[in-house]
């Protein structure tokens, strides 16, 4: 499909009564109605447990809408496109009503055949739902079948290969779908932008003029509702797997030869095989683990982990992680890429600093230790945006220096309207464009370099908590750098 087409197409969301369904789906298919985006030949399916009626599935799909976005226009005439069936993902009957309804609304809405499978539910059902899809006829259609699969995409490599297998014996690797939000988001894809189509930065993105690379995801949030799911995570699983990994292999990969899915996915896939693979007792060198204890957030004060449910009491799981990643190739040997991402952290907030090496003796510093490197800053939340801080003549007779800040928001320009990340993929799911979700070749090499630290976490008593919530994090994770004479930029 040309991607200056609208699609037409029809969604069938599992699991459509869901905090994922309300909060991020609704709202981003009102909008890509409303932008003309898509085309107004559009309906929806939801499928859930709850005994719904068309009307009340309606009415929480218009309620999503305005909690996202205040009084919307012809938000009656766009829920009139939602169409509900209670459904039991164990009742292999319900697809065949399923696949009734959907062949009903396809002729009623002119969707062209085009389906599109959101599953918005726990990951344990994928495999059976990806099977009975196909077991009863619904993958057969005169358009285009594809699946949205959120994460977690397993729980180790072992898990991620099961699931994987049974995944494919029902669709194709070119009509899945794994979604990574980060990926969705605009800074993030602005990465590629910023470094290849800029000679300035591209000719020093390299182990000759970099120094170190780190990449932060704090959250200020503690685990909220979320405490069955996180704990059997952990922000491992959770943000360094897919997330983070994700910005490593942006930030590292070489130009591709074209803007395709595939050259970008190949370059990516290149770093994530050259990710130095850590021996078990090397993981405390390059990874540090945390739990929040209480503390003060926002004025705040906030309990701490385990005091969160009566579940979690003895809980082990780390709510934060920081490591450093070497990537074994010829232009990064020898850069660290530092990460930290962690709940109930002192401020939410989504950033890369590239720091790159000082000129030797810099004349212009009394010392060594009031040096202030060059740095590129790209903010991916909140304050979408890069910042290029360089040295300037500090006001004065004396020939000293002092960092300025050359800064573009992309927020403070007029009239700009940053969509969603999950705008902005499903509307890339429904064209066909695969570049911003993940390969399975990249979840497996992602898993790959993770288990081994997991596996030396699992046989090891951490003393936790050990941060104070509302801090940065553990002591050890400014150590991690410390090691290597630098310091968490917080600029």
């Amino acid at each position: 499909m040309n991607a200056q087409e609208k699609p037409k197409v029809l969604i069938i969301i599992f699991g459509a009564t869901g905090d994922l369904a309300k909060r991020k789906l609704y709202p981003s298919i009102y909008r890509l109605v409303r932008n003309e985006t898509i085309s107004q030949d559009f309906a929806v399916v939801g499928l859930a447990r709850r005994n719904w009626s068309d009307d009340v599935y309606r009415q929480n799909v218009m309620e999503s809408v305005e909690q996202a976005f205040g009084d919307c226009e012809e938000l009656e005439s766009f829920a009139s496109h939602f169409h509900y069936q209670s459904f039991d993902v164990t009742d292999e009957g319900n697809y065949l009503q399923v696949k009734e309804l959907v062949e009903k609304l396809e002729s009623e809405y002119d969707t062209n055949g085009n389906r599109l499978f959101y599953l918005a539910m726990a990951p344990e059902f994928f495999g059976s739902i990806a099977n009975n899809l196909k077991e009863y006829g619904l993958k057969e259609t005169a358009g285009w079948t594809r699946l949205i699969i959120e994460k977690p995409f397993g729980h180790d490599l072992k898990t991620a290969k099961e699931l994987n297998s049974q995944i494919r014996e029902a669709f194709d690797e070119e009509q899945i779908y794994r979604i990574d939000h980060y990926l969705g988001k605009q800074m993030v894809q602005n990465i590629e932008v910023i470094r290849f189509a800029n000679g300035i930065f591209e000719h020093l993105w390299n182990n000759r003029f970099i120094s170190n690379i780190q990449i932060t995801s704090s959250e200020t949030l503690g685990v909220e509702d979320r405490s069955r799911y996180y704990d059997d995570s952990g922000a491992i699983r959770d943000m360094v797997q897919n997330h983070m990994l994700q910005m490593v292999a942006l930030l590292a990969m070489e130009p591709p030869i074209k803007l395709t899915t595939d050259e970008i996915r190949s370059e990516k896939i290149k770093v994530l095989r050259a990710l130095r693979q850590l021996e078990p007792d090397h993981v405390h060198e390059h990874f540090v683990r945390g739990q929040y204890g209480s503390g003060v957030v926002n004025d705040e004060e906030v309990i701490g982990y385990r005091k969160e449910s009566e579940d979690l009491v003895f809980s082990n799981t780390e709510t934060f992680v920081a490591g450093k990643i070497l990537i074994d190739n010829y232009r990064w040997a020898g850069v660290p890429f530092y990460i930290r991402t962690g709940k109930r952290m002192s401020e939410k907030r989504t950033k890369i600093v590239i720091e790159f090496k000082d000129i030797p003796m810099n004349l212009y510093f009394k010392s060594d230790r009031e040096h202030h490197p060059n740095l590129l800053v790209i903010n991916i939340q909140p304050d979408e945006g890069i910042a290029l801080y360089l040295n300037a003549k500090k006001a004065g007779a004396e020939a000293l220096a002092e960092p300025i800040e050359l800064s573009y928001k992309q927020g403070a320009m007029p009239a700009i309207n940053t969509p969603e990340a999950y705008e902005k993929l499903l509307y890339d799911s429904m064209i066909g464009d695969a570049t911003n979700f993940t390969h399975w070749d990249e979840v497996a090499l992602s898993w790959k370099y993770i288990d081994p630290i997991l596996q030396v976490w699992q046989n090891e008593q951490p003393n936790f908590p050990n941060y104070e919530s509302g801090s940065m994090g553990p002591k050890k994770s400014d150590k991690l750098l410390g090691q290597d004479g630098f310091h968490w930029w917080e600029v």
